[in-house]
């Protein structure tokens, strides 16, 4: 079922992701340098107004809205669209959510538990909706859960070249906590245990802590 408008995010209210400083700071001084200037100089009038507009996206980008935790047993650790659903051979299901550049990419906890493992595996930077994005720099988290041990891999996509994770190994967290931030357009998998039914579908909208992966 799609999420209600009732989640939809701005900038009013909204906080700014951790791990953001290294790409928003020197844009945002360029466009505040630019905009002093302009009044004098026609070249720093030509720069504002492309700095300011860059400055205006990456804090849309970088926002980190608050979010009310909906209920249920596992919940989805990121914004964006159901790529694809896969039955694997261990008998747990896939359910990849890309992420596109426009969506808020704080990503969160799934379910309450300790991160059991945080592990970054290098690779390269095609793009996150291509099948070969499985080979691409990644970060794999293991929960320990109620339901047993749960798989969630960030995956950089073809602009997102750094993955900055919020927690290490051995913290517990409660479900719908950020847990870490992938930059620019990505995927997360998430790996459902044998027995848990999917609640959504391939196409369908996702919002972090909001909208359930699993059917009772």
């Amino acid at each position: 079922m799609p999420h209600s408008s009732a989640h939809r995010d701005s900038l009013v209210g909204a906080r700014l992701a951790r791990g953001a400083s290294p790409w928003l700071l020197p844009t945002v001084a360029t466009a505040a340098v630019s905009l002093v200037r302009a009044r004098r100089s026609g070249a720093a009038r030509a720069v504002a107004v492309p700095a300011t507009a860059l400055a205006a996206g990456m804090l849309w980008f970088f926002r980190d809205p608050e979010r009310e935790i909906a209920e249920g047993r596992v919940i989805s650790p990121a914004d964006g669209v159901v790529q694809s659903i896969m039955p694997w051979k261990d008998g747990r299901t896939r359910v990849a959510i890309f992420m596109s550049p426009l969506n808020v990419h704080v990503n969160r906890a799934p379910l309450a538990g300790t991160v059991t493992s945080v592990e970054h595996i290098p690779g390269g930077f095609v793009p996150a909706f291509n099948k070969e994005s499985e080979n691409n720099e990644r970060v794999v988290w293991h929960f320990d859960t109620e339901l047993g041990d749960i798989e969630m891999i960030q995956i950089a996509g073809a602009v997102a070249r750094r993955i900055v994770p919020y927690v290490p190994e051995g913290t517990k967290v409660e479900q719908g906590d950020r847990i870490g931030l992938i930059r620019f357009g990505s995927r997360v998998d998430l790996y459902l245990p044998e027995g848990v039914e999917v609640a959504v579908e391939v196409g369908q909208k996702t919002v972090a802590g909001v909208t359930r992966i699993d059917r009772d």
